[in-house]
């Protein structure tokens, strides 16, 4: 664990945070967090993994550590989550990846980043002809 209240200066921050151990029945196990807090728990199988990925009302991102191609494969499947990584600890390593978190992580009809913000930006237009 990393405790990350010991940042000084002005205004309210928080240093880089590791909160290890996180469990369901913790606030922190269910609600969505953003900032520099990284929230790890432990699963015994691949089943308990995705149960507990799936188990909360927010789907923004889900990652998987593993040496084993099948399961990898499974959680991408099975996770209900808009970005899901496997070996990575952040799931969106650049601005223009498409933030498409899913459920209630999720707001509007179309994601901030990737092809839905050409979209927003572009007026479509089709044409029926017949000669």
């Amino acid at each position: 664990a990393l405790d990350g209240r010991g940042v000084e200066g002005p205004g309210f921050f928080l240093g880089p945070t590791v909160l290890d151990r996180v469990s369901p029945g913790m606030v922190v196990g269910r609600e969505e967090i953003f900032g520099p807090v990284l929230s790890l728990s432990y699963a015994g199988t691949l089943e308990e993994a995705i149960r507990q990925a799936n188990a909360v009302a927010y789907g923004n991102m889900a990652c998987i550590f593993t040496q084993s191609g099948r399961a990898a494969r499974e959680f991408r499947e099975r996770v209900q989550a808009g970005m899901v990584g496997v070996n990575v600890g952040v799931a969106q390593p650049f601005a223009f990846y498409p933030f498409s978190g899913w459920r209630s992580s999720f707001f509007g009809d179309l994601h901030p980043h990737g092809p839905d913000a050409f979209l927003f930006y572009t007026q479509r237009k089709v044409v029926v002809e017949r000669w």
